[in-house]
């Protein structure tokens, strides 16, 4: 998972055709630490058809604030600079519920236009 800790690189990766999925994290949170284990499969699972990025919100208060992640971890869902899911409470996460956000984001993705098309 590609680790951003600059805004700008932020908006650019977001902004892409692509399906983005922005995973909120930070280093003192024990339910983050929770889904390290696992998180690499996921990747895994979902390659060629979502971009991961890893975004430290100690690192980068100031959006995490613009983009209210209230819980971590928390996961975005974007393309061409548009959100198009979230998955942001102060809840414990399993494999199974974070499975089946990034399977609801692409069902999104899917039946909205692309500016890509």
């Amino acid at each position: 998972m590609r680790k951003i800790s600059e805004d700008a690189a932020f908006r650019e990766q977001i902004g892409k055709p692509g399906l983005t999925v922005a995973v909120f994290k930070t280093t003192w949170c024990k339910d983050c630490h929770f889904i390290e284990p696992f998180m690499p499969d996921v990747e895994q699972k979902y390659e060629g058809r979502i971009s991961f990025v890893e975004i430290d919100r100690d690192d980068l208060a100031d959006l995490c604030e613009e983009l209210n992640i209230l819980g971590i971890p928390s996961f975005i869902a974007f393309r061409d600079g548009k959100e198009l899911v979230r998955f942001v409470n102060k809840l414990r996460k399993s494999r199974e519920e974070i499975e089946q956000f990034l399977d609801r984001a692409l069902e999104v993705a899917n039946v909205l236009p692309s500016s890509a098309e």
